[in-house]
């Protein structure tokens, strides 16, 4: 009796503790390292590089108001220029998640100098689980398809340089 109930308080505290982990499967990859990211905006691709090589080259969404560099909350731009790779998300309500290093600082004094916040928050990212119906639906972000967020998310080091181009 003892360990019978021993086995079901092991398999519920189990179940509980998988409740808030994400699921998504883990991959490996053994490549080249990941040197720089590369986005043309106009374009609508990402290139993963190892020095001058390209590795890998996704198709992606942008923000809702794609043209021009990101200027402050809530304008739907994607951010151009220099960037990194600050920060992975594993529990992203868009799949997989790695965040860009928007606002720099140039980013919040052109957001100040018109009395707005600049934002932030800026990732590459993958679907919501509701799936989206226009070709540029993010808020700001850079979006592939979740097998592709997969890849990169274990493609792409914290660290990693990303520039972004009109």
């Amino acid at each position: 009796m003892q360990t019978r109930r021993q086995i079901l308080l092991a398999g519920a505290a189990a179940t509980l503790a998988a409740c808030g982990r994400n699921t998504y499967p883990t991959r490996a990859y053994t490549g080249p390292e990941v040197t720089r990211i590369h986005v043309e905006k106009t374009n609508r691709r990402l290139m993963l590089l190892h020095r001058d090589k390209v590795l890998k080259l996704y198709h992606i969404a942008l923000g809702f108001n794609p043209e021009g560099h990101k200027r402050f909350e809530g304008d739907g731009r994607t951010p151009e220029g220099p960037y990194v790779i600050d920060r992975r998300n594993p529990q992203s309500k868009y799949h997989l998640a790695l965040g860009i290093s928007y606002p720099n600082h140039h980013d919040i004094a052109l957001a100040r100098a018109v009395g707005r916040s600049p934002g932030g928050d800026i990732f590459i990212h993958g679907h919501p689980p509701t799936g989206v119906s226009k070709p540029d639906w993010t808020w700001g972000c850079i979006a592939v398809t979740n097998p592709e967020i997969e890849e990169i998310y274990a493609m792409v080091r914290t660290g990693t340089p990303i520039n972004v181009t009109a």
